[in-house]
């Protein structure tokens, strides 16, 4: 178990997750330029990108790269810092860290060793596009960005397509038409939304059904990262799994509970009753009386 109080002990010692701008650098908060300004060492995906970044803010806090292929010995390196009270910042070229981005490795390792983590608010590319999108925001699914291999994405499809909440997807230029083709043949003609270039001067949101999202990017030039936003299953789920008594009789199920789960045999046929959609008389009727016949 882990109890952390972020600002019981100041700020010495810290892993800060700062999200930075996802195109519009007027999206940085005051509270994540103190926090790279103040931190002994940014931890970044690509340096050169983070650069350009502290640059415009005139921050000179050194970097080191923190990225997929690097990681697992960068993560010592990194909470023996924190350890040592040192406060270092986490940041991924864009938005939060740790979602579809690396991140959540060395969170866990700073809270494995009692380290806090203190997570700032700020830019997120899925939920612009999910508020953005029109559709139901109440429940979401986020899953990121899906297999490349068609093969692969029909078969996440296929599982996602009885999912009722809203889905959302990362998607890049080069694979957006495939995967478009996958959500209309796999999930039916649903409302969707796809948005791109967000907070940029050429933020462009297209709603619509899957196919006419299809037509239209069948005809366009489709340039920069896209988040795909599908309407979840509106009809009915209904579960045709076979349910894990249906090989007992009626006795047998109410002496399951009563010799396995230690229940009284009154409370077993209630039970009982219930997931069969039986009435309680027929339960004691096959338990009490048929029992002793036979």
């Amino acid at each position: 178990m882990n109890i952390q109080k972020s600002f019981d002990q100041g700020t010495e010692g810290a892993l800060y997750v700062v999200p930075t701008p996802i195109g519009n650098l007027e999206d940085i908060t005051f509270r994540a330029l103190t926090i790279l300004k103040t931190v002994t060492i940014i931890a970044a995906e690509d340096t050169r990108n983070t650069k350009k970044l502290l640059n415009h803010f005139d921050i000179p806090t050194p970097l080191i790269s923190y990225h997929e292929h690097n990681k697992a010995e960068r993560e010592d390196q990194l909470i023996t810092k924190v350890e040592n009270g040192e406060s270092i910042a986490i940041v991924s070229d864009a938005g939060m860290p740790a979602i579809s981005d690396p991140g959540y490795e060395l969170v866990q390792a700073a809270i494995g060793k009692d380290l806090p983590v203190i997570v700032l608010p700020g830019a997120n590319a899925a939920l612009c596009a999910l508020v953005g999108s029109g559709l139901s925001s109440t429940n979401f699914y986020f899953y990121g960005f899906l297999p490349r291999k068609k093969k692969d994405k029909e078969a996440e499809m296929n599982r996602l397509k009885s999912m009722q909440t809203t889905m959302i997807f990362y998607e890049s230029p080069y694979r957006i038409k495939d995967t478009l083709k996958v959500i209309y043949n796999q999930l039916g003609n649903r409302s969707i939304a796809i948005a791109r270039e967000l907070t940029k001067r050429f933020e462009e949101y297209v709603r619509g059904t899957a196919e006419e999202v299809l037509e239209w990017a069948e005809t366009t030039e489709l340039k920069g990262e896209f988040c795909v936003v599908v309407e979840g299953n509106e009809q009915e789920v209904v579960d045709t799994s076979p349910v894990w008594w249906s090989h007992l009789s009626v006795m047998e199920h109410v002496e399951y509970y009563t010799k396995e789960e230690g229940t009284t045999s009154k409370e077993a046929i209630k039970q009982v009753a219930k997931e069969r959609n039986l009435p309680k008389r027929d339960v004691y009727q096959s338990y009490h009386i048929d029992n002793k016949k036979s």
